[in-house]
């Protein structure tokens, strides 16, 4: 019987030379064969362990496989055997920096270009590992180093960018990114780090550019569709960052940050349903994400959906408690009456989102700090007062200031408004234009560029008008803009942080006992703190009760605050006042049309038929809606965020208001307008005092009709914009003459302290 046919044995490792093995063992390795390279390489050293090339080359293998502590005691060898041995030197320094042992893995980067300082690639990776040791400055000169040694590194260039951005020296970073994009096109991370310089610079329309060739040429990353959708959302085309949203969504499902971006987006669109869908799958993945609950809870809020209302405010105030961001100070100061927690909160936020140490120092390092002890400016003619907004428009903030701004004495203060709110213009706009001594639009400039211009503006004060409001840019001020700085008017609480000298107030929104619980000194002003523009003027029209979808006859109750004021614990006081007074009817500030429908189903829980609650469609005229206002008999206060700048509205249009105050700035706001305005009989003193006034309101026309005619006769000091204006500027030269002669800022008129 005939058998298989023999083949010739193999050469065994002991037939084979030592050479012959490693250079076999180096082809294995070669073809990405790494096991049987390992292999061959141990054999090599088996026959003699004095090759620290064999260690080095299997070490290489090891590190291929992941396999890092062999790896590394191999180079350790062939190191011992070749202490100038560069190459593997380096790439123990790489090994020791995937194994998150950074310090060493510098000094085998130091000890490497000790011996050999003209290899890039070292200089290159010691620049990694100080970039991860946050030594950013130490990291830019090691890629400086790498790309003088080989100036088509396009990595390093990249690199250099990365660092170039945390130091925010983004135009430089940009440059960086723009040279590797010039050496090589198809790089998505150089698009993508000059798209993020860009948006720094404000410069969106270029950003943009770079992120869309960015996501062409790597359409799988999750991450450039946020960036994209970020930057979109910045733009006001929220529709088209939705999108960006959801493909990041569906390219990383289980990454929260999509669809706490989605939920944003969401919010903005006015599509709250949705957001709050996107907020609980956030949640549901990273129950400790950063301001998820408080996020979420302030989407509910808005469509008044209260159900685990209790739970979240528990978890919010233990998280704020231990120093956790878990709400913003905007979103806590409507949900808890606490000035303690509300100091803790802006204190959270201050330190995670404005001051950034690392950051904040950065730019400061650059421009210089400023403070009255090292500022030597002359004395100028006028005092120079800047005022930085993204709310000189058609806003709130706009109707309250415009005529403040033009009472200004010129005389004596010359004022300059920093703008960057939306890109838009409309009326009240084109009157803040004329309002100032200087306009200067600095939305397409960054914070340090801002801070910058003010001090060579010689801003005397800057004066924050947004606070922790939507679209603040708080960093300015963490830069120092000028030496004195105050926070009014936009955030009704305080900032924080240090760098706020001052904060605008009254003796009623802030007693004495409560100044513990604001870190900036207290400017108290005669009367309300918040400012009225006398010029309002009321349609000269009369709205039928028809007109209105009112009833005919009956009492009209009103809040025509954001429903996200409304709590459970107020509605709950609202209902037992409809049910007391017959025939009445709340009439409400329509924000959307999901709270419509959850308030008449709560007020139906409550046993009050959902139609007695009326809501009031928005009017974009103003004079118009002031005339509406008068179909009111009586507008109900909420708490613990009270009506601000709709209780100037209430009272400046004659109807009364009645509040309950708390503790918190938010919630005295409108006990520090009714006793400007000599109506302090419209502050309950409790909540059970809060229903009984407004029962015998609604049941007493006579006395109602006195509170009308008393407002009507005494609130002149709550609308006296002249008057108002020069007790501001006196507040502002005693603030002025104490930084000019080198004295701390102190509580400003304090004897009006309640």
């Amino acid at each position: 019987m005939g058998g298989a046919p023999i083949d010739s044995p193999a050469a065994s490792p002991s037939s084979t030379s030592r050479d012959e093995l490693f250079e076999q063992a180096q082809s294995l390795q070669q073809q990405g064969q790494l096991e049987k390279a390992i292999e061959l390489y141990g054999s090599v050293i088996g026959r003699g362990p004095d090759r620290a090339e064999a260690y080095y080359k299997r070490a290489n293998a090891l590190n291929g496989l992941g396999r890092l502590e062999a790896a590394l005691a191999d180079y350790d060898r062939a190191i011992a055997l070749n202490p100038s041995y560069t190459y593997a030197l380096c790439n123990r320094g790489s090994v020791l920096e995937r194994l998150e042992r950074r310090d060493e893995a510098l000094a085998s980067f130091d000890r490497a270009i000790a011996i050999d300082p003209t290899d890039a690639l070292t200089h290159y990776n010691r620049g990694s590992v100080l970039k991860d040791l946050s030594r950013f400055g130490d990291a830019l000169e090691s890629y400086e180093a790498a790309i003088a040694l080989k100036p088509e590194f396009v990595e390093a260039y990249v690199n250099r960018g990365n660092v170039l951005r945390e130091l925010l020296l983004h135009e430089a970073a940009a440059e960086s990114f723009g040279r590797a994009i010039e050496l090589n096109p198809t790089i998505a991370q150089a698009f993508q780090g000059r798209g993020a310089s860009l948006f720094a610079l404000k410069s969106f329309g270029e950003a943009l550019v770079d992120y869309s060739r960015a996501i062409e040429l790597q359409p799988g990353s999750a991450a450039l569709y946020l960036k994209r959708g970020h930057l979109l959302c910045e733009l006001q085309r929220q529709d088209a960052a939705v999108l960006d949203y959801l493909k990041a969504t569906e390219l990383a499902p289980d990454d929260v940050k999509g669809y706490h971006s989605l939920g944003s987006a969401y919010v903005r669109l006015k599509k709250l349903d949705l957001a709050v869908a996107n907020f609980e799958k956030a949640i549901a993945l990273d129950p400790a994400g950063q301001y998820f609950i408080g996020t979420c809870r302030s989407a509910k809020m808005q469509i008044c959906r209260w159900e685990g209302l209790g739970e979240d405010l528990d978890l919010i105030a233990r998280g704020v408690k231990a120093g956790k961001p878990v709400c913003t100070p905007m979103a806590l100061a409507s949900l808890m009456d606490s000035p303690g927690l509300l100091r803790s909160s802006a204190e959270i936020w201050a330190q995670d989102q404005i001051l950034g140490p690392r950051a904040k120092d950065a730019d400061l390092e650059r421009i210089g700090d400023i403070s009255p002890a090292r500022l030597n400016r002359p004395r100028s003619a006028k005092i120079r007062i800047g005022y930085f907004s993204s709310d000189l428009r058609t806003h709130p903030v706009g109707f309250l200031t415009a005529g403040l701004f033009e009472h200004h004495d010129r005389s004596r203060f010359e004022i300059i408004a920093f703008a960057f709110g939306p890109e838009r213009v409309d009326p009240m706009q084109t009157r803040m234009e004329k309002a100032f001594d200087r306009y200067i639009d600095v939305r397409q400039k960054s914070d340090l560029d801002v801070a910058v211009m003010a001090r060579e503006l010689e801003i005397d004060i800057a004066v924050d008008l947004n606070g922790f409001s939507d679209s603040s840019r708080t960093r300015i001020f963490a830069l120092r803009a000028a030496p004195v700085q105050i926070n009014f008017l936009g955030y009704p609480g305080t900032m924080g942080a240090g760098f706020m000298d001052y904060l605008i107030a009254d003796g009623t929104v802030i007693p004495r006992n409560h100044q513990g619980h604001y870190i900036e000194k207290i400017v108290y002003l005669p009367g309300s703190f918040m400012p009225f523009d006398s010029s309002y003027a009321i349609a000269d029209r009369t709205f039928s009760r028809e007109e209105l979808g009112l009833p005919c006859d009956g009492f009209v109750f009103c809040c025509f605050n954001h429903s996200y004021k409304i709590l459970p614990d107020v509605f709950d006081r609202w209902m037992r006042i409809l049910s007391r007074v017959e025939d009445s009817v709340l009439w409400l500030s329509q924000s959307n049309t999901e709270m419509c429908e959850n308030l008449r189903k709560e007020a139906s829980r409550r046993g009050v038929d959902g139609r007695r609650l009326i809501f009031a469609g928005r009017i974009a005229s103003l004079p118009e809606h002031l005339a509406r206002l008068r179909g009111a008999d009586l507008f109900l206060d909420t708490r613990p965020y009270n009506a601000h700048a709709t209780a100037l509205d209430a009272l400046w249009a004659g109807v009364p208001l009645l509040t309950y105050p708390g503790e918190s700035f938010a919630s005295r706001v409108a006990s520090s307008l009714l006793r400007t305005a000599g109506l302090t009989e419209l502050i309950a003193v409790s909540a059970a005092e809060y229903e009984e006034k407004a029962r015998e309101l609604a049941e007493h026309p006579v006395r109602l009709g006195d509170l009308r005619h008393t407002l009507a006769q005494r609130a002149t000091a709550l609308f006296d914009t002249e008057r108002y204006t020069r007790n501001l500027e006196a507040a502002y030269e005693v603030i002025y003459e104490r930084y000019r002669s080198g004295e701390a800022p102190m509580h400003i008129n304090e004897h009006l302290a309640g």
